[in-house]
């Protein structure tokens, strides 16, 4: 799950700094609001790459995506691209987990293949 939430935190990185760029055009907002926003965002999706398995970590990634949906009130496009990202934060959450769950299944056969062929060579029968 880490690699592909991870992943989805990256490009939202460069997407939050791009709509920045996109923000300073707007008159009626000073360069100051603008990077400070943006750079919190940018901040958030790097240390979260960090924490997306830990206890809440998921949770806070979901509020990230609230906020650039609702960062579509700036910038327009947001709105789409926000949503985009949503629905990738929604899969790699949901397939990162399958995909852990299977790991740890072909690891447990792993051990138990090789527990197997222990016994096997020590000719002691299984508990």
């Amino acid at each position: 799950m880490r690699t592909l939430c991870s992943s989805t935190l990256i490009g939202e990185f460069f997407v939050i700094g791009f709509a920045g760029l996109v923000a300073m055009k707007d008159p009626g907002l000073s360069m100051t609001t603008v990077w400070t926003v943006s750079g919190v965002a940018m901040v958030l999706c790097v240390l979260l790459c960090g924490v997306v398995t830990r206890p809440g970590g998921v949770q806070l990634g979901w509020a990230l995506q609230i906020a650039l949906i609702a960062s579509g009130f700036v910038v327009p496009t947001m709105f789409f691209l926000g949503a985009i990202f949503a629905a990738l934060w929604w899969a790699s959450v949901h397939y990162g987990r399958k995909v852990d769950e299977a790991k740890a299944r072909f690891a447990a056969q792993a051990e138990a293949g090789a527990g197997g062929e222990a016994q096997a060579e020590t000719g002691s029968s299984p508990a």
